[in-house]
């Protein structure tokens, strides 16, 4: 009896690392979700987790690839899968980008550094947001990976070529124009919170900070949280709390359109990817424009509450354009299946923004590590079981896209 017991009462070795303990419990995106809702103060999850009015557009993203199934093949020699692609003329290991993401060390001391490193060892583009917390040098330092810079129509058109200036001078290999912030859509649950940038103490405030004391020990030891790209300048760096609403309805530019392009080509010599993009027939003008690529995204359904679901987007885009520029499909992937269903369907790749900021909070540098882990093993998983050996035989006879409540 005791040696029967002794086979089965077998007890791993205890982990003493913090990080490591916690992350070793995540099978999934969605489980390190659930440990940066425990680690974060609740205005700071929401503002991540969060999307506009009522989040239909939210819920419509996920929606969508759930509702995207696949017709797997049999017997097609999968021995050696291999989800390598190319994206803007560059390789890449499996079709991912990091998406930009503002405000970023709200959800880990390090911020940006931390994902750019962690995007630097996987090999994956990271694109840094114009509202980033580490400024566009501090990030081209952190890792050697490649790196693209976001962009925001500033009101300051100088503002703008003086970032591009410096972005192509560290290194950055593309831009993306963020096109669908005319103005910044109602998040509910910020107003609700009363959230700002940065979060500014009350009773509500401290109580919070209370109850996550590792999350507010790391902000009050960090140096203080600007936009570090325009510390100094006129527009404001984001050192007086503000609602996120009000400063980019003062400071980007609504009058934003098609022309600026042609004075964008002017102070920009490399690739030009649109982000936000949520139509065919826009889709077709940003060809005509000669962009490199298109991002078919609702900015995560941040902004205009009722915008399509962006994979609903890939297929109708991609026959409409023809293959004249690359389509990125941006918006509530959680899983590296997702990945394959957008590149079935016509994608070049994916951008994810929330997966890896969830993955921030949960375990810093090693939690994003993590979600590009994650990613890549489903990535190549998924590829064996629908029997496809490389992202060539990644096509729509592979899918069955189911249609929605509303019949989209």
């Amino acid at each position: 009896m005791l040696e029967s017991l002794r086979s089965v009462l077998r007890f791993r070795p205890v982990e003493g690392d913090l990080v490591t303990r916690r992350l070793a419990g995540a099978a999934c995106v969605a489980d390190l979700r659930r440990i940066a809702r425990r680690r974060l103060p609740r205005g700071v999850f929401d503002y991540i987790d969060g999307g506009a009015e009522d989040e239909r557009t939210l819920a419509a993203n996920s929606d969508a690839f759930a509702r995207t199934t696949f017709r797997p093949r049999v017997l097609r020699n999968v021995a050696a899968v291999n989800p390598s692609s190319t994206l803007l003329g560059r390789p890449v290991p499996i079709p991912l980008v990091l998406a930009p993401t503002g405000f970023t060390r709200i959800a880990d001391p390090d911020g940006e550094l931390a994902v750019a490193r962690a995007a630097a060892e996987a090999g994956v583009p990271y694109t840094l947001s114009t509202l980033s917390t580490r400024s566009i040098e501090e990030v081209a330092r952190a890792g050697r990976g490649p790196k693209w810079f976001q962009v925001y129509a500033w009101r300051d058109r100088g503002l703008v070529k003086e970032m591009l200036d410096r972005a192509a001078g560290a290194g950055y290999e593309a831009i993306v124009l963020t096109v669908d912030t005319a103005v910044l859509g109602r998040r509910e649950r910020d107003v609700r919170r009363g959230f700002t940038l940065p979060p500014k103490a009350g009773l509500d405030t401290l109580v919070d900070g209370a109850l996550h004391p590792r999350w507010t020990w790391g902000l009050l030891r960090g140096e203080p949280i600007r936009f570090a790209n325009v510390v100094g300048r006129e527009v404001g760096d984001g050192a007086t709390a503000a609602s996120l609403a009000d400063y980019i309805n003062a400071q980007f530019d609504p009058g934003l359109c098609w022309d600026d392009l042609d004075w964008l080509r002017t102070v920009w010599a490399g690739p030009i990817v649109l982000k936000g993009i949520q139509t065919v027939e826009d889709a077709r003008i940003a060809a005509d424009a000669g962009v490199e690529a298109v991002a078919l995204s609702n900015h995560g359904g941040r902004q205009l509450d009722g915008a399509p679901a962006t994979l609903h987007l890939v297929a109708p885009v991609a026959d409409a354009v023809g293959g004249r520029l690359e389509i990125i499909c941006d918006g509530g992937v959680r899983r590296g299946g997702d990945i394959v269903k957008a590149v079935c369907l016509g994608a070049r790749a994916c951008m994810a923004g929330r997966a890896y900021l969830y993955g921030l909070a949960a375990g810093g540098e090693r939690g994003v590590a993590k979600v590009l882990s994650l990613l890549d093993a489903d990535v190549r998983r998924t590829m064996a079981l629908v029997g496809a050996d490389s992202i060539a035989r990644l096509d729509r006879d592979l899918v069955t896209v189911a249609p929605s409540a509303d019949g989209r």
